[in-house]
């Protein structure tokens, strides 16, 4: 089955992202955008590519908590008051990613048109999804948290496409997302493919079918 390749927005009238002015910027894998502790003066927004967010406290090892695709904001906290970076963000493969001015997009928001209400909304909605993050870690199996984050990753929603691909993620990423051991990631991931949630074909597919492992104890 042919996969159904990540398009546009999660945010309708930003499919380009050129309504957001500011400067677009290319990536390379693995290229640090910006490291933990860096002044906090301009947001981002995902074009193409995928970016990994990870944060580190001093008594503990560093923990991924998100990766993102097309679509999708980050650094945003800055817009909060945040005067410094709260995560290091890396690129996972080759990106295109738009750079914008904190001052700006406050300006955007204060328009109360259409775009502005619509980026509310998405900002809204990543405190939401973060709340939900928190709180499967503390109720789900592993093998449930991994199904999750594979979904998340994929942005399927129940209206979405039925399969689409993403960039392979290593599993000792998706162990730190998920709160558990890359063997164990590694045994789920294959259970997946054999049962036709997941298959490798360059990249990584996702498909629909993965919500079944969300109901399996």
């Amino acid at each position: 089955m042919k996969s159904a390749k990540q398009k546009g927005s999660h945010l309708g009238g930003f499919s380009s992202g050129a309504s957001l002015g500011g400067k677009v910027s290319r990536y390379r894998d693995k290229q640090n955008i910006y490291k933990q502790g860096a002044p906090a003066d301009t947001l981002f927004y995902i074009q193409r590519g995928g970016v990994r967010l990870s944060s580190q406290t001093k008594q503990q090892p560093s923990a991924v908590t998100a990766i993102l695709g097309p679509g999708d904001f980050f650094g945003e906290l800055c817009l909060a008051g945040y005067p410094l970076r709260v995560s290091t963000a890396v690129a996972l493969t080759a990106s295109s990613i738009r750079t914008i001015q904190k001052r700006k997009m406050l300006q955007m928001l204060r328009k109360g048109n259409k775009a502005s209400n619509a980026l509310v909304a998405y900002l809204l909605s990543s405190v939401q999804k973060y709340k939900n993050h928190v709180s499967e870690l503390l109720t789900s199996s592993a093998k449930q948290r991994l199904a999750r984050v594979l979904l998340q990753i994929a942005h399927l929603d129940r209206r979405g496409p039925s399969v689409v691909e993403i960039p392979i993620v290593s599993h000792q990423v998706l162990a730190e997302m998920v709160g558990t051991t890359r063997p164990r990631v590694n045994l789920f991931m294959n259970q997946f493919r054999k049962q036709g949630f997941i298959n490798y074909d360059g990249g990584l597919e996702v498909h629909q079918s993965l919500r079944k492992a969300l109901r399996s104890r």
